[in-house]
């Protein structure tokens, strides 16, 4: 299979498809038992075989927080495949009312580093915080890029506030990529899905997308499409799935969109659609 079509962040070259981690981690954004089935189902085996479909069929790049699981899922998927596969940590640090707790920055940037992350881009639970609406600028994460960068990792940011990255660009923020929800139905997004598109497309860094499919409200051939068709060429789609069939759907899906062609899958069938074939 043919590598998934990419773009660049920072100088890395990475796929515009990235392997979520949230129905690996247990972040169902629907009840706790959901969350907690996740939590019981996945292991460290079953990760890392979902993301060996991803990387053999051209991806090369996961995102998530500073987690074992994952770590070690990442590190077996790389022993596996033999092949790249960069991580977007998105980790978290202590915060106080007068800024970061630098020391706990340190500690979270170093667990990062010894972990092999390419790109270390602070959670939106950081950033914010951080953000002053008022002056419209991201405090202190200029400092905070910097630590990033005094590790060798590329730096970033996530967030749910649009605006972010508005202040981010217009404050010359030494980061190379932006995290930001965008989905068909405005799931956890602060604007309607027309104006982030906007904010998206004006960015002056490749945008991270995340929850295409409004984290399982949306199925796979609604929300992927709507994302590949309305981001631009440089930006991203983050996509969380289960299982190894679950990544193969979502690839095909992907590539049918990029491609504007219908996805060549099997569908599901139920007893009421027998009178369609």
């Amino acid at each position: 299979m043919a590598e998934f079509p990419r773009t660049e962040i920072g100088g890395v070259s990475v796929s515009r498809l990235v392997a979520g981690s949230n129905w690996w981690l247990g972040y169902s954004h629907q009840t706790l038992a959901k969350a907690d089935w996740i939590k019981g189902f996945q292991n460290r085996k079953k990760v890392a075989d979902v993301l060996e479909v991803f990387v053999r069929d051209g991806v090369n790049v996961t995102m998530g927080p500073m987690s074992e699981l994952l770590a070690d899922a990442i590190e077996d998927t790389r022993q596996r495949t033999g092949a790249e596969l960069h991580w977007i940590c998105t980790p978290g640090f202590e915060l106080t009312p007068d800024g970061p707790d630098w020391d706990s920055v340190a500690r979270s940037f170093d667990e990062v580093l010894e972990r092999k992350a390419t790109f270390c881009w602070p959670h939106t639970s950081q950033t914010d915080r951080l953000y002053d609406g008022l002056t419209r600028s991201i405090r202190h994460m200029g400092r905070v890029s910097a630590m990033v960068r005094e590790r060798g990792m590329i730096p970033g940011l996530s967030t749910h506030l649009p605006e972010v990255i508005v202040a981010a660009d217009a404050t010359d923020l030494d980061v190379e990529s932006y995290i930001a929800m965008y989905n068909a139905i405005g799931f956890l997004m602060l604007h309607e899905a027309d104006w982030v598109q906007k904010v998206i497309h004006e960015a002056r860094k490749p945008v991270t997308t995340i929850k295409p499919m409004a984290a399982g409200r949306l199925m796979p051939y609604v929300g992927l499409p709507f994302s590949w068709a309305t981001i631009r060429d440089c930006d991203l789609v983050t996509v969380g799935t289960s299982t190894p069939d679950e990544a193969r759907e979502v690839l095909e899906i992907s590539r049918a969109a990029l491609e504007r062609r219908r996805a060549d899958r099997e569908l599901q069938k139920t007893r009421s659609k027998q009178t369609l074939e």
